[in-house]
């Protein structure tokens, strides 16, 4: 009897360097399952097969074919197939910086970062033109039409669906802390931390540490820490640096270590991503 083989998975990966470093990625998975992780860009995308569940600003929603995800910047999230067959995607991951910047031409003359509050959106006539973008964005040359069609989307996107996220002027003492804890494990995601040495940096108890950190960031110190070493990875990445030293500068005990986490939280390995990185 012939066995059944699992169909594969397929991620291609494009850094463009034409419009700033704006990351895209087109893939088809199956088993793939995006544990809890946070990016510092947001994630645009259009389901193209099959259908998408993820957590997202605390609640799990599910993405069928031809609806658009919206992950913020710094929102904490999942994803995995909701169907037998998996899904089919294809995204961009725009920095805020990029929207603060087309926002300058829209309502707010100082620019500002939007903030989604649907995680789904079945809206099929934007859906056409991200596909169309995307499809676009994959090619050499037509570099206008390319920024046209892109500023165009993301600024239909913002009128349409976007917020402004409100905080307040000033941050409780404890959250201050714990903000100051996440910027110094940007800062130096490669060194050994102990959980004492951040709860005596936050002034807390290593127990309140652990509760006021997911509190305040969504996940644990230890899995933020790994999303702050795949940061500097892609850094280094595209700096033209090898996989081997990349996982040595950023901490990874080795290059199967670095890979592993890679894949899990940024759907395609360190080789893949490399390949991404062309000139267009």
């Amino acid at each position: 009897m012939a066995i059944k083989q699992s169909p594969k998975e397929q991620a291609q990966f494009h850094h463009l360097s034409d419009l700033g470093g704006l990351e895209m990625l087109q893939a088809r998975y199956y088993r793939q399952r995006f544990p809890r992780h946070v990016h510092e860009a947001y994630c645009i995308g259009v389901i193209e097969e099959g259908a998408q569940r993820f957590y997202r600003s605390g609640a799990e929603h599910v993405a069928p074919r031809g609806d658009i995800i919206l992950v913020n910047a710094d929102d904490v999230h999942t994803g995995h197939a909701e169907l037998e067959g998996g899904w089919a995607y294809r995204a961009i991951y725009p920095h805020p910086d990029l929207f603060k910047s087309i926002s300058q031409d829209l309502h707010h003359s100082n620019g500002s970062i939007p903030w989604f509050p649907n995680a789904v959106l079945h809206d099929p006539g934007l859906a056409q033109q991200l596909l169309m973008m995307f499809t676009l964005l994959a090619q050499p040359r037509n570099a206008l039409l390319k920024e046209t069609l892109l500023v165009s989307s993301l600024s239909w996107l913002m009128m349409r669906y976007g917020k402004t996220r409100l905080s307040p002027a000033t941050l409780p003492s404890a959250e201050q802390r714990i903000l100051t804890v996440k910027e110094l494990l940007d800062s130096c995601p490669e060194k050994e931390f102990s959980l004492l040495q951040l709860a005596e940096i936050a002034e807390l108890s290593p127990w309140h540490f652990l509760r006021q950190f997911k509190s305040a960031v969504g996940i644990p110190p230890h899995a933020y820490l790994i999303q702050a070493k795949l940061r500097k990875a892609k850094d280094l990445l595209l700096k033209g640096q090898s996989i081997a030293t990349v996982s040595a500068l950023c901490g990874f005990t080795d290059q199967s270590h670095l890979t592993r986490h890679f894949k899990s939280s940024v759907g395609i390995t360190p080789g893949e991503f490399i390949r991404g990185v062309l000139p267009r």
